[in-house]
């Protein structure tokens, strides 16, 4: 799924291409991703792009007193077309036509059908109400520091009302960085441990951040190397050279080191102790 660094790249080069063109039309291509009927999507066209942001896992376009949101969720991506294209690719989900012949085709790659868009008010928070302080916010600092959560770090990490903007692959990389397990809670962390889980965060992103602006166009199908331990279990940890091991999950697996993160304590893997009950 893409996280903060990828769709903070991604609005950056959006508005690039896009700030000041006008919204000729909006073709909807899949009309479940759509999850607003007022404002109607007819209000659009000939509205001026006016600028384009990021909240957590959302992209959008300010559109004068419209907002167009759009969540990506785990296999959506933005490919920018220039000149736009009349076809409708696998996945398509709409199709924004701008003046000067540049089109943006979101479509969802794979069998989850979870990325979404939204046309708001402007200012309306919508979809993005309940989240979270941003990684880079000294909320989020205030909370790493000082909350008694004894809910495990992996799990406040990607709980997008605690903090927004982290999935999972991030999520096994700063944990990776700060040296911390992924089964830990904040409320077990003495002051050092809570200090270099927000240093790690923050460079984490940050490194990633810098990748990604040097990324060109819309959101590729498929993302690359982003992670240094996430999706690579079985492999030799970059740190250390020990072999990362994982814990599994119904829909998802927690990357880690044995070396750098947990003592070289091997932690349980909850798919394989179903399979031995």
């Amino acid at each position: 799924m893409p996280e903060l660094p990828e769709l903070e790249g991604l609005a950056e080069r959006l508005g690039d291409a896009l700030d000041g063109r006008t919204l000729e039309r909006a073709d909807v291509l899949h009309f479940s991703a759509l999850k607003t009927v007022s404002p109607p999507i007819d209000a659009l066209p000939g509205r001026k792009v006016e600028g384009t942001g990021r909240r957590g896992k959302y992209v959008s376009f300010a559109l004068g007193d419209l907002e167009i949101v759009l969540h990506l969720g785990q296999g959506g991506r933005v490919e920018i077309e220039d000149p736009p294209r009349r076809t409708k690719p696998r996945g398509a989900l709409v199709r924004l036509v701008f003046s000067g012949a540049l089109a943006l085709l979101v479509r969802e790659h794979g069998t989850e059908r979870k990325a979404a868009w939204w046309v708001l008010p402007s200012g309306a928070a919508g979809p993005r109400e309940h989240l979270g302080p941003e990684p880079f916010d000294d909320e989020a600092a205030r909370y790493l520091r000082g909350a008694p959560d004894k809910r495990q770090l992996h799990t406040i990490l990607r709980d997008q009302r605690t903090i927004a903007g982290i999935g999972r692959g991030f999520a096994d990389d700063i944990l990776h960085r700060a040296r911390l397990s992924p089964l830990s809670t904040l409320a077990s962390l003495d002051e050092t441990e809570r200090e270099r889980l927000i240093a790690a965060m923050h460079d984490v992103l940050r490194d990633a951040l810098d990748r990604e602006r040097e990324r060109s166009g819309g959101l590729a199908g498929k993302l690359g190397d982003r992670f240094a331990v996430h999706g690579r279990y079985g492999a030799p940890c970059p740190t250390c050279g020990t072999t990362l091991e994982r814990v599994s999950y119904e829909s998802r697996e927690v990357v880690y080191c044995p070396a750098c993160q947990t003592g070289g304590k091997k932690l349980a893997d909850r798919r394989l102790s179903r399979l031995l009950r």
